[in-house]
């Protein structure tokens, strides 16, 4: 199979016809009074959903983001398809996978002529803008108003790349990320809908907080995770090699100077490596939850709250000491696994939870639908609108496929590809190694056990191949192996 199976032929194998979408989609998101809804799409950088409170973090509260999870919508399962910031960018940007949007690792310059969600609701009379981390090396399209750190950005005294000028700003990079989106909003036109993209930089390394959150955690032990020390017994050389390990690879630039005292085991080295870390981490994400309440806070006060779809999410999840390790990259839970909480007044029901399987791939499908227009026949996601009003579509996925190219480069993390049911993983570490790894996620949370051997799972593992290979088919990734 040479081309993309695009939405049409996915509706026509499933059965699903051109109005039974549409009626499905205007069950739900037809708007009310004739107004369309304004679109706020948050997005911080490598935030794991076990940094956040309302997905039952041990390490820290955020009472902000825990708000739309209270006031909307949580999905517990929602995954990214590529586990790095540029590509997963450029996937909710386009709703398809990176071997089709052109983006598969962070050395890539996407290609902003292709049809992508901002552009579409543009076209239909949104007004667009994106604020904050960009990362995609080209200039944003689509957008009528842009102002983008450049690169990584810095997280004191930024430049902001505004409209193609350089500008130097002083202050604290996630205070001015919710300052300029708070201005953007005030200043938009008012009689048309808008889709804001908020995108901050933080928590991404190197975990610079504000200075009003240096001294937060200092006076506690963060608890530390049950796999901080794991010895990767049952896995393959892929989790041996890599280089992202708390115990070694923080930089002194990571550890802000810090040393360790004299005379500590490696174990307790590690332990003191983990304890600087998390705290800066932790820190960093206290300001990004202080500013998602200002934006919260505003809409409010602007009477946009009832009109307004609000989104927050992570570009990928994040290893927080899990199985050793910072960074993200592997198709293990932790850096797999994306936030995804949702508010819409009166059409979402407060404090619901989601258990299906989503993908940041489905993200532009969904916000199309909710303006009430139809998706592009090859944009490769679903949209999840309907499950927004409690409705799961009976065309839902049960599996969803994975893959990551960056290899090598930077923490050596090696390139795979992978299928993950609602109890099974199964990876394929492949390039300069073929190693399988498969996990039974509903007895091995952790994801410490590697089963492809284990002969009692032989059905399972058979499943799980052939899922592997059709998936691959289906959404036509080609590439070797």
């Amino acid at each position: 199979m040479t081309s993309t199976l695009d939405r049409r032929a996915f509706l026509k194998a499933t059965g699903l016809s051109a109005l039974t979408a549409a009626f499905a989609r205007g069950a739900w998101a037809d708007p009310r009074g004739g107004r369309r809804p304004n679109i706020l799409f948050i997005m911080s950088d490598d935030h794991a959903a076990h940094a956040i409170g309302c997905y039952g973090s041990r390490i820290n509260r955020t009472p902000s983001i825990d708000r739309i999870a209270c006031e909307g919508m949580r999905f517990r399962d929602c995954f990214c398809t590529n586990a790095i910031c540029a590509p997963s960018r450029a996937v909710i940007l386009t709703g398809k996978y990176s071997h089709v949007n052109g983006v598969r690792d962070n050395a890539t310059r996407f290609d902003g002529s292709q049809p992508t969600l901002p552009k579409l609701l543009q076209a239909a009379g949104y007004e667009t803008a994106i604020i904050g981390k960009w990362h995609l090396q080209s200039d944003p399209t689509g957008f009528d108003h842009w102002r983008i750190l450049p690169g990584q950005g810095e997280y004191h005294n930024p430049v902001f790349v505004e409209m193609g000028k350089r500008v130097k700003h002083e202050g604290y990079v996630t205070d001015l990320i919710g300052d300029f989106s708070i201005d953007w909003m005030r200043g938009r036109d008012t009689s048309r809908p808008f889709l804001l993209m908020c995108q901050h930089k933080a928590p991404h390394r190197n975990w610079q907080p504000a200075e009003r959150h240096r001294g937060l955690y200092a006076r506690e032990d963060v608890p530390r995770p049950k796999t901080l020390f794991d010895d990767y017994a049952t896995r393959s050389d892929a989790a041996r090699t890599t280089e992202m390990t708390v115990a070694n690879h923080l930089t002194r630039d990571d550890l802000k100077g810090a040393v360790a005292p004299d005379g500590l085991s490696d174990r307790d080295r590690t332990e003191w490596n983990y304890q600087v870390y998390i705290k800066d981490y932790l820190r960093c994400v206290a300001a990004v939850d202080e500013n998602v309440g200002r934006v919260l806070d505003y809409l409010d006060e602007s009477g946009l709250a009832g009109n307004t779809l609000v989104i927050y999410t992570s570009d990928q999840g994040f290893f927080l000491g899990d199985h050793g390790w910072f960074d993200k990259r592997f198709m293990y839970e932790e850096s797999l696994r994306m936030p995804l909480l949702v508010r819409w007044p009166g059409r979402i029901r407060p404090g619901s939870v989601n258990d299906e399987l989503v993908l940041n791939l489905d993200f532009a499908p969904t916000f199309l639908d909710a303006a009430g227009l139809e998706p592009p026949s090859d944009m490769q996601g679903l949209s999840f609108g309907p499950m927004l009003c409690g409705r799961t579509p009976y065309y839902w996925r049960d599996a969803i496929y994975y893959r990551y190219y960056e290899y090598p480069a930077v923490h050596m993390v090696k390139r795979h590809y992978g299928v993950r049911t609602r109890r099974y993983k199964l990876i394929h570490f492949y390039e300069d190694i073929d190693a399988w790894e498969m996990y039974d996620l509903e007895r091995d949370p952790h994801e410490v056990r590697n089963v492809f051997a284990d002969p009692q799972y032989a059905a399972v593992r058979l499943d799980l191949e052939r899922r592997l290979a059709a998936l691959k088919e289906r959404f036509a990734d080609d590439t070797t192996p």
